[in-house]
């Protein structure tokens, strides 16, 4: 057994003290029956009343209501952050379903203000989104009422929040513990998941194979547990979606992510319509490697230039001088959160799988979770969480209620972050194999943002639409879904074995979040774009790109991207994206080309 190699973020852990001390800290049910008592109190004085209220007033009820929301959303990001540290600790998990529990009840003492919002008449409506006491949060307000011809019942929005606690929320956290106790045997080692997938990256093609052979037998002992969790969602959001009359699996998403439906399918038409880019790239890269064939193991093999290590010291570096090379306000910002301890960064056994930015509330500060290996794909990780922490950081002075974006700008400040650590990398090597390197991990990153992010797409809609028409699907029929929507992208030049079948019941964005991967795609292209304007003005851009950051979620996001130059409305706007990404497969063809 070999000894792992030191990266420098062994001990680079989170402080919680900034929400609460400690799990059993008094603090914590003191604010939990503080939220308790206001929440009774505020449906006491506005229930039945919400319609009839000035403009004024219904801003000293907004200001209320975003005081109770701080609270709350502190108390549940302890519980949340906490629990992810180490999944396997029941002293965690039963915190966190305490939390959620009472945050369902209180969530329930408050259902009324949305549906009276919505359902207040239109001349009302008007009058408020007219006048300055509420233009705070006029787009808040505007969000609320597009949600009307979905809303239920203020008796049964209760009882679906109350059934969700012991209902989908259960099942997923449920998925997440599974999959965060789960150990899968490489070479007589007992490895987490995401140790083992990090193999795949190794110059070691038989380490490569031998990895994604120990991942498929460990999903394999979970393959019954994995198949009936997402047959359960699958028919609970079916239920959903039908009792709130959406026409579509994921017309809710969209609507939440302020698009609708046909930009959504035109970005999906686009991106597939161009599958043609990934065959043509992973046929070079087979090439590159020496291969007769390119197995599915072998997609991020690393070419030996471009393998190095970088210690977490050297990652925190490179990202914080490419942060401020282009604006000195990201770099401070990103700063406080190696400073502060807002960061989570070395893998440890139950803790969950992945990395994420938490934006908890404004009145806190995010916290980011990493599972850092200090490899050059970890650096990336590095820089991409970092760009949504700025991002949410910076978009706090919106307050609770308007300082998330949707999830189709949610990517942007983190895709963009990776832009710029890569450009300044580049900078740096002159070596062309190096950049070649560099280049090919560059395009497999974009690659597996964009285009494998709309592939796993096509395997959502596939399996929505499958569970609703056909019923209970097997693990057969989801494989088969999972492996033909995966074979679509790659075409020829990527052989997909049929153990790689199994590898869609891992992924928990399509049950925590169903519907959420096209978001990267989204952010990926918008990004692409994003960076030509920059490279191409220069000036004040910086300026504007950070005043979009700080506008969070306080217009649509058409909108707030429209100052930098970017049409979101246009319908081309997708096909330059995906040419700016065909472009760097080409200059990696000449680079290869050159080198002979």
């Amino acid at each position: 057994m070999t000894e792992p190699l030191l990266t420098g973020a062994e001990e680079i852990a989170w402080n919680l003290a900034d929400l609460y001390a400690a799990m059993d800290d008094p603090q914590l049910d003191a604010d939990l029956d503080t939220c308790d008592a206001e929440a009774q109190a505020f449906q006491a004085d506005y229930r039945g009343r919400v319609a009839n209220l000035s403009a004024a007033e219904l801003a000293a009820l907004i200001t209320r209501y975003e005081t109770l929301n701080e609270r709350m959303g502190r108390i549940g990001a302890f519980a949340g952050l906490n629990w992810t540290q180490n999944t396997e600790d029941p002293a965690r998990g039963a915190l966190m379903q305490r939390i959620t529990e009472r945050g369902a009840r209180l969530s329930q003492e408050l259902v009324f203000l949305d549906l009276e919002l919505a359902a207040a008449p239109d001349e009302t409506a008007a009058a408020w989104l007219a006048d300055p006491a509420l233009a705070r949060w006029r787009h808040w307000l505007e969000m609320v009422r597009i949600f009307r011809p979905h809303l239920l019942s203020e008796p049964e929005e209760k009882l679906l929040s109350e059934k969700s606690v012991t209902g989908a929320a259960a099942w997923v956290r449920f998925f997440e513990e599974v999959h965060g106790a789960a150990r899968y045997e490489l070479d007589g080692e007992q490895l987490s998941r995401d140790q083992t997938l990090s193999k795949l990256y190794d110059q070691d093609r038989d380490l490569r194979r031998r990895a994604a052979a120990a991942v498929t037998a460990g999903l394999k002992t979970m393959q019954r547990t994995n198949t009936y969790v997402f047959n359960t969602l699958l028919a609970d959001k079916a239920s959903d979606d039908r009792l709130r009359s959406y026409p579509t699996w994921i017309s809710g998403r969209n609507l939440g992510n302020q698009v609708d439906d046909r930009t959504v399918e035109a970005l999906i038409d686009a991106v597939t319509g161009r599958y043609d880019i990934v065959a043509r790239y992973y046929r070079l890269k087979r090439r590159l490697l020496g291969l007769d064939e390119l197995f599915d193991y072998d997609r991020y093999a690393p070419l030996p230039a471009a393998d190095r290590f970088y210690s977490w010291e050297q990652g925190r570096q490179i990202v914080l001088d490419a942060y401020g090379r282009f604006h000195p306000r990201m770099a401070e910002v990103a700063g406080w959160f190696f400073d502060g301890r807002w960061i989570d960064a070395p893998p440890r056994p139950g803790k969950m799988g992945g990395a994420f930015s938490h934006g908890v509330v404004p009145s806190v500060h995010p916290y980011i979770l990493l599972n850092y290996e200090a490899k050059p794909r970890d650096v990336m990780t590095l820089a991409h969480e970092l760009g949504h922490g700025v991002h949410q950081k910076l978009s706090g002075v919106q307050g609770v209620l308007q300082a998330d974006t949707p999830l189709t700008t949610a990517e942007t400040a983190s895709v963009f972050g990776e832009m710029l650590v890569f450009q300044s990398l580049m900078a740096q090597e002159s070596d062309p194999a190096t950049r070649l390197g560099m280049l090919t991990g560059k395009i497999e990153d974009s690659f597996a943002t964009a285009f494998r992010q709309i592939s796993m797409n096509r395997f959502e809609h596939a399996m929505h639409t499958a569970r609703r028409e056909e019923g209970e699907l097997t693990t057969e029929r989801f494989s088969e879904l999972w492996l033909a929507t995966q074979r679509a992208m790659f075409g020829d030049s990527v052989t997909m074995t049929e153990d790689y079948g199994l590898w869609w019941s891992y992924v928990p964005h399509f049950l925590g979040t169903p519907g959420y991967v096209y978001a990267y795609a989204f952010g990926e292209l918008l990004v692409l774009a994003l960076y030509a304007r920059y490279r191409q003005e220069g000036g004040d851009f910086p300026e504007r790109y950070i005043a979009m950051l700080t506008a969070g979620g306080s217009n649509w996001p058409h909108e707030i991207v429209k100052p930098l130059g970017v049409d979101l409305t246009d319908p081309d706007f997708w096909g330059n994206g995906l040419d700016i990404l065909e472009g760097l497969v080409a200059e990696a063809e000449q680079l290869a080309d050159s080198l002979g």
